[in-house]
């Protein structure tokens, strides 16, 4: 149940706040003055675009928030999957920057439009003339079918059931396709594989190779410089290891007579050990690195086979390679054994296919018993609300093959005259007739399920006298189960509300803003003399005003 609105910076709107009543909250005003403006204000928490056309100021945002009760409406469960902070009284928020940016909150949290428009279908069902194309839209059939049948449990069987079959059907398909187009790829696929495989790929292979061709490049130059070295270190002659020797020896003689001269000693005789570690190493390498031209062929040989398989396969590393290696290998795999895993999924798919007829022929079956129910029901509320040869009648046929709601499509056909045969209403009814069939639907829908709050735009335009009372009643009985808000200019139903607001506006130098009053019990009598007699109330338009109001007692 809507709680509280309130609007900043919205089209017309400066500020406004509204809290509608729990039962018939009815809207009234002059033509122009902002009563569906409300209603787009309301839609942009129930998660509709919008732009900065939609702004008052357009230096500053618009925000437009709404409370909601949601004590009964299940609804934690969807709150924590989407990591939504669950409260009875829940906070919708959405504001419009002047750069056009929009932002969504439930509860402080920020949310995509998505989830804000899947929990405003929840909560609000908002009723205006577009919404009467519903009426051809065959899901929307089916749905007021399936509740006036208590459908329920089967479409949540059979939905199930629908999952597990779309989910088989998908792998199988998928798999038959890839199959089918790849096993005509199977001998290139392998030819690949076994090339990579005699290729004997090796992680770090291709480092360790190229640091190697390097160091044989060189060869000669790098023995010239380590002879030098060695040379410099270690040669009989002149070289830095006897030089420490002998300066070692020296030191050795006067150590004792001078201060820090064992330390100094002691660092001498490391950096004697680490000269002479070096030089040994050094050797080690001179004595290995020699001319191979057989194998420094070998290793060009080796690299141009590598560069050439990454080329190939439009890799840049040898262990991208590997990879795709193992990738193709996978793939072979895939097709070699692809006629198992479909030979496995046939019986799984036929006999979930066999339990989805299943599931979907008790759908038809409940569906076909309420049929003639809905058509008398309905057809009856349509001669009550001034169409004395309303005929209403509901076709059943079969859907080109499973949907979500079974294997049905359903079109309700519609007649005003006695003479003509029942049509699909979109090409017979007129505006005025779609109103009144949408409110004889959903009137049923309040009795048969918990709809949300129901918000009617104008849904009485149209229609007058007897029958705007009836209208009224209807709306009024739908208030005791339900939260209805309804926009109207017809005193009949005014009078009904449990709850009144007045829009209007004021007209200033430069602007035009919407306002909203809720209106005390005398101001409502004045407001219904208002609808009875236009802008200037008659003593006699007070009077009418009153009776109604005492009628509706």
């Amino acid at each position: 149940m809507l709680v509280r609105l309130s609007v900043q910076n919205y089209a017309l709107i400066r500020e406004l706040n509204m809290e509608p009543g729990g039962r018939l909250t009815i809207i009234t005003g002059e033509t122009g003055a902002g009563k569906s403006i409300l209603l787009g204000a309301l839609s942009l928490i129930l998660g509709n675009r919008a732009d900065t056309s939609v702004l008052l100021n357009k230096d500053e945002k618009c925000v437009v928030e709404g409370l909601f009760n949601l004590a009964g409406k299940e609804m934690e469960i969807y709150f924590g999957e989407n990591d939504l902070d669950y409260d009875d009284n829940t906070i919708l928020r959405r504001e419009i920057n002047p750069a056009g940016k929009s932002r969504a909150f439930v509860n402080d949290t920020p949310v995509n439009l998505n989830i804000l428009r899947d929990i405003g279908d929840r909560l609000v069902d908002i009723h205006s003339q577009h919404n009467n194309l519903l009426l051809n839209d065959s899901a929307f059939q089916l749905g007021v079918i399936d509740s006036v049948a208590g459908n329920s449990s089967l479409l949540h069987s059979y939905r199930e059931v629908y999952e597990e079959y779309r989910q088989l059907r998908k792998e199988y398909d998928s798999l038959k396709e890839n199959t089918d187009r790849n096993k005509a790829d199977l001998e290139y696929y392998q030819f690949q594989l076994t090339q990579l495989k005699e290729a004997a790929l090796v992680p770090g292979e291709q480092q360790g190779l190229e640091q190697e061709r390097e160091t044989l490049a060189h060869a000669g130059d790098i023995r010239l410089a380590l002879g030098a070295v060695t040379s410099a270190l270690s040669s009989d002659d002149i070289s830095a290891l006897k030089m420490i020797r002998d300066a070692r020896s020296a030191l050795q003689r006067v150590a004792g007579y001078i201060g820090g001269g064992d330390e100094m000693l002691a660092r001498l005789e490391s950096a004697g050990i680490e000269l002479d570690d070096i030089a040994a190493t050094l050797s080690q390498v001179l004595n290995l690195t020699e001319d191979n031209p057989q194998r420094l062929q070998i290793i060009n040989d080796r690299l141009d086979q590598l560069n050439a398989l990454m080329h190939k396969h439009r890799v840049n590393t040898l262990e991208e390679l590997i990879e795709k290696a193992a990738e193709i290998e996978k793939l072979v795999t895939g097709i070699e054994t692809g006629d198992e895993r479909l030979i496995e999924l046939e019986p799984l798919l036929k006999l979930c296919s066999e339990r989805l007829a299943s599931a979907s022929r008790l759908l038809t079956e409940s569906r076909s018993k309420v049929t003639g129910v809905l058509e008398s029901t309905v057809a009856g509320l349509l001669k009550s609300l001034g169409i004395p040869n309303a005929r209403f009648s509901v076709r059943l046929s079969a859907a080109n093959g499973y949907m979500p709601t079974g294997d049905d499509r359903a079109e309700f056909l519609f007649s005003a005259n006695r003479q003509v045969p029942p049509e699909t209403l979109s090409r017979v009814a007129s505006g005025g007739e779609l109103s009144r069939v949408m409110l004889s639907l959903k009137y049923l829908l309040s009795k048969s399920r918990r709809l949300p709050s129901v918000i009617f735009d104008e849904i009485d335009s149209g229609v007058s006298g007897e029958v705007a009372g009836m209208v009224g009643d209807m709306l009024a009985q739908m208030g005791k189960t339900m939260q209805v808000i309804n926009i109207t200019h017809l005193p009949q139903i005014a009078a009904l509300g449990d709850t009144h607001y007045f829009v209007y506006k004021n007209d200033t130098s430069d602007s035009t803003i919407t306002h909203l009053k809720l209106l005390s019990k005398e101001e409502r009598v004045m407001e219904v003399a208002r609808l009875l007699s236009g802008s200037e109330i008659t003593d006699a338009a007070v009077e009418h005003a009153r009776t109604l109001f005492k009628k509706n007692i």
